[in-house]
């Protein structure tokens, strides 16, 4: 059974030409780091400014890729975040990688992913139940401005 996702963020990301490995395509480690720039970004969005990085942080627990399509040089990329199952401390997130202005926008993405983010408290450095508010925003789809 598929598991339900909401998109929750999209980040564009430039293409640099040091992406790039002696193959002429991005090396499959920018993958991670596109992804990476995405979940900042929706961390940003959805936790409180005065807490987020200060008193909850993020950590990825597990994460993979699935590479479909070369990107290369030049060019951006759109990485889609999807929010899966809210658990006590964790959430499933989902990502979509797209290059922008594809000729074939309907096509499969160029890579997909997957990764368990635990929210933690950052004095401890342990693992902590997702805060109302910022669960409420995970539930809703609402981002804090």
């Amino acid at each position: 059974m598929k598991q339900e996702r909401r998109l929750a963020h999209v980040e564009t990301i430039p293409i640099r030409w040091g992406d790039m490995d002696a193959m002429g395509h991005v090396n499959n480690t920018v993958y991670f780091r596109y992804m990476e720039q995405a979940r900042i970004g929706w961390f940003d969005a959805v936790a409180p400014r005065d807490s987020a990085w200060h008193s909850i942080g993020i950590v990825i627990v597990n994460t993979s890729c699935h590479y479909r399509r070369p990107i290369t040089y030049p060019g951006a990329v759109e990485v889609k975040l999807s929010v899966g199952r809210i658990g006590r401390s964790s959430v499933a997130t989902y990502y979509d990688l797209h290059v922008v202005g594809d000729v074939e926008p309907d096509v499969e993405p160029h890579a997909t992913g997957e990764a368990t983010v635990v929210f933690i408290d950052m004095a401890q450095q342990r693992p902590v139940r997702i805060p109302d508010a910022i669960r409420e925003k995970l539930e809703t789809g609402r981002e804090m401005a």
